[in-house]
């Protein structure tokens, strides 16, 4: 099917989004030109973000273009199965209300910047910190790559592959490194809320249209009931377990995001942090479960496609419907540019932060304390560009042995849970069993993980979780500390 926004449209409309998101990196360090002469300025938006902007910040964080092209078709594809998907988001905002009001009070008083800043606060250990940065480097990576793919694979798809892959890739590349690197945290905050609308707006008219054109659940319900029963049901007791653990990797690892946990450090107030939580509580079902319907409908509407034709779908809804009215037409070009926003938003995010550990937790406490804050971050910045690159010639040519490699996310990123959020609460948590259950948890998720070793159907790195909480728990309710670090821990966990 010829998408209706293929040819010169489709080139249009990102050059028009190129264009205002490079305004809007202009005016921003045009209002804020010291933006570059202080890490909490640059990193974390001087610490004032609104409740708008820090919600559509969360939300862009959150929620990647992945979450409106690959939804669908999963849904599509599985049936009633996938409504798990909208739990996973539920129990991500759950695990932030354990946490995120008190990590807040913490990152003011502290002046925290990062959360390997909370870790070597809490638990003053050179280890215990590095391993942690490491982590969160390697899942960033792993994130911004995926994010590089999805944005050269979305403008291909998306413009009928008018705009290469690899063409689509350079080009968001570079407009998110200039904006970025022109204005920080408040150029990244402004076109998250930009992008966040756009994708918000484009997404229900996806619905509204679908359901107008193509009917309703109750049609797809009937066609599903007469040639697919089996995408009415729900899993097994087997699949029950397995959706049970992912659900519990996503919600824990998605929390622990370290660009997420820095936003908590950029929220104006308590109150504003509080405010916007209450907001993203709805999005679940409002981005989630709408996408969600949209991939059912879509079972009735495009019958019978193959697993490489359903990764299309959106396409081919968002075309067909394009085709019916002009109003659907510009809203289907809204969600155009807000898919391909949204995966920019969620890059240009992990790229802050990314560079934010290895500026401010690695070369400025680690390699050169004495630079300057404009050096902390021009050293950020620099190797920031340089894992992009990487990252970009990786992501040209995929090599398909390290596929493996990829896969790992969740896995390593869910073994600095302890040390963040128990840290948080238990002032007897000590740094060496922290650091003990977390080397020992990332080495078994990653075993299991390359050995394709699930017992029960559980996800290795709730496995490797399991173990690294034992150890924590148990090893620290062993080990002894002197009077000086119980003193420490007291002041810093009792605030």
């Amino acid at each position: 099917m010829e998408l209706a926004f293929a040819g010169w449209s489709g080139i249009l409309i990102l050059l028009m989004y190129g264009v205002i998101m490079l305004g809007v990196g202009i005016v921003t360090y045009w209002k804020n030109r010291n933006v570059h002469e202080s890490l909490d300025e640059y990193y974390l938006g001087g610490r004032g973000l609104g409740v708008m902007v820090l919600f559509f910040t969360f939300f862009a964080t959150q929620y990647s273009g992945n979450t409106v092209i690959g939804y669908p078709p999963t849904a599509y594809r599985m049936g009633y199965e996938y409504l798990v998907s909208v739990p996973y988001f539920i129990l991500i905002i759950m695990v932030y209300l354990m946490f995120a009001p008190r990590m807040y009070l913490m990152g003011k008083k502290y002046k925290l910047l990062t959360p390997v800043d909370w870790i070597e606060k809490r638990f003053k250990s050179k280890p215990v910190s590095i391993l942690a940065a490491i982590l969160m480097l390697y899942a960033l990576g792993n994130y911004l790559l995926e994010q590089f793919v999805a944005i050269g694979q979305g403008v291909a798809g998306l413009t009928g592959g008018t705009i290469p892959y690899q063409v689509g890739v350079v080009f968001f590349i570079v407009i998110m490194l200039i904006y970025g690197w022109l204005g920080g945290m408040r150029s990244v905050a402004y076109t998250d809320t930009m992008q966040g609308i756009a994708l918000l707006f484009g997404v229900f008219m996806l619905l509204i249209g679908s359901i107008i054109y193509f009917g309703g659940l109750p049609n797809a319900a009937d066609y599903m009931q007469a040639y697919s029963p089996e995408k009415l049901g729900v899993p097994d007791g087997p699949g029950a377990v397995n959706w049970f653990s992912l659900l519990v990797l996503v919600g824990i690892g998605a929390a622990v995001y370290p660009h997420a946990i820095q936003r908590i450090f950029s929220a104006k107030s308590e109150k504003t942090l509080k405010k916007s939580f209450t907001q993203m509580a709805w999005m679940p079902f409002l981005t989630a479960g709408v996408v969600f319907i949209v991939g059912i409908i879509g079972i009735a509407a495009f019958p019978d496609l193959s697993t490489a034709e359903s990764e299309k779908l959106v396409g081919m809804l968002a075309s067909a419907i394009a085709n019916q009215h002009v109003i659907f037409y510009w809203a289907m070009v809204l969600l155009f540019g807000g898919v391909i926003a949204a995966i920019v938003s969620t890059a240009d995010s992990v790229l802050l932060t990314f560079s934010s550990i290895v500026s401010n937790d690695l070369y400025g406490r680690y390699v050169n304390p004495k630079a300057s804050e404009n050096k902390k971050i021009l050293v950020g910045k620099l190797v920031g560009v340089a894992a992009v690159v990487l990252l970009v010639i990786i992501a040209w040519f995929p090599p398909a042995t390290l596929y493996q490699i990829f896969v790992l996310k969740f896995e390593l990123l869910i073994q600095v849970a302890p040390a963040i959020i128990l840290g948080l609460y238990w002032n007897r948590l000590h740094p060496k069993a922290v650091f003990t259950g977390m080397l020992v948890g990332t080495v078994l998720a990653s075993f299991m993980t390359f050995a394709n070793i699930t017992p029960l159907g559980i996800f290795s790195g709730l496995w490797g979780l399991l173990i690294n909480l034992l150890i924590c728990v148990i090893g620290s309710m062993f080990m002894s500390v002197s009077v000086a670090e119980k003193e420490e821990a007291d002041q810093v966990v009792g605030m």
